[in-house]
């Protein structure tokens, strides 16, 4: 069964980017623009992990990363924080926020697919 990732973006380049590099490696994507709507299809999609752009329209980030945990505490659903958030402080707020990793753009793809292996237990 192949795993599912929501990749939350407003960013349509790098949403449909990710996306792509993703699909392409074998996983089932779906996507959200802002944080209600993450939150919306979290609920709906019962995805296995999330990548959360950390400046979000309506719910930013940080704050849909706080619900995300609230609200899965009895099943955790890992969220890696893939932004361009990079200044001094950014990740530890971003783990704080609820994130269990963190990923500065400019993406590295092969970056990122080891934290997404390691968050879901999988081999590389």
């Amino acid at each position: 069964m192949k795993q599912h990732i929501l990749v939350v973006d407003d960013d349509q380049y790098s949403r449909e980017l990710t996306t792509k590099l993703l699909e392409a490696d074998g996983y089932t994507v779906t996507a959200a623009t802002n944080g209600e709507e993450a939150l919306q299809r979290l609920e709906m999609d019962q995805p296995d992990l999330v990548l959360m752009d950390l400046s979000l329209p309506v719910l930013d980030g940080w704050e849909t990363a706080r619900r995300i945990k609230a609200s899965t505490a009895g099943h955790p659903v890992p969220v890696i924080a893939l932004t361009a958030h990079a200044m001094r402080g950014d990740r530890q707020r971003a783990i704080e926020s609820g994130c269990d990793e963190y990923v500065s753009k400019p993406l590295d793809y092969t970056l990122l697919r080891a934290k997404i292996d390691a968050a879901l237990g999988r081999k590389p």
